[in-house]
Parts: structure tokens; C-alpha cells; sequence
């Protein structure tokens, strides 16, 4: 690919997520006919934000990782070109 957009370590990670989340809206398009019970009890125990927090916290660590980690290959790339 002789894409600028593509070269660039956050352009490589955007081109390849973003396609992922547009399909993973298709799935949340579907409203579910009965909601499970845990649900209503975490929300209605505000245990639920708990949750979703320590989701957050995993996914943006792990992004995080994952943009770490891609920088120390483009640098171990740039060495061994030169």
C-alpha cells in the first residue's frame, strides 16, 4: 500500500479499526426483546458503572499496548533498514 494514510503507525491502526467498529454497530442495531436480569439488578444497584469502568479501563490499556508496541516495531523496522 503506497497510501500516506497508511504509512503513519496511527493511520495503520485507524484504517484497521475503524472498519471493525462500523461492523460492530450492526450488531448493536438490534434491540433485544427481553433484557437479562443481571442487567436490571447491576443498574439498578449502580453496580453496572463499576463494570463498564473496569471494561473501559481493560480496552484502553490494551489500546494503549497495542500503539506502544507498534512504535517499537517501526523503530526496530527503521534500524534494520539502516
Amino acid at each position: 500500500m503506497n497510501n500516506k494514510l497508511f504509512t503513519r503507525p496511527l493511520g495503520r491502526f485507524f484504517g484497521l479499526i475503524l472498519p471493525l467498529l462500523m461492523l460492530a454497530s450492526l450488531a448493536f442495531a438490534q434491540a433485544p426483546e427481553v433484557a437479562p436480569a443481571m442487567a436490571d439488578d447491576l443498574r439498578a444497584s449502580g453496580k453496572i458503572y463499576v463494570v463498564v469502568a473496569v471494561v473501559a479501563i481493560i480496552v484502553v490499556g490494551l489500546l494503549g499496548y497495542l500503539i506502544n508496541l507498534d512504535r517499537k516495531v517501526s523503530r526496530l523496522e527503521k534500524e534494520i533498514k539502516n
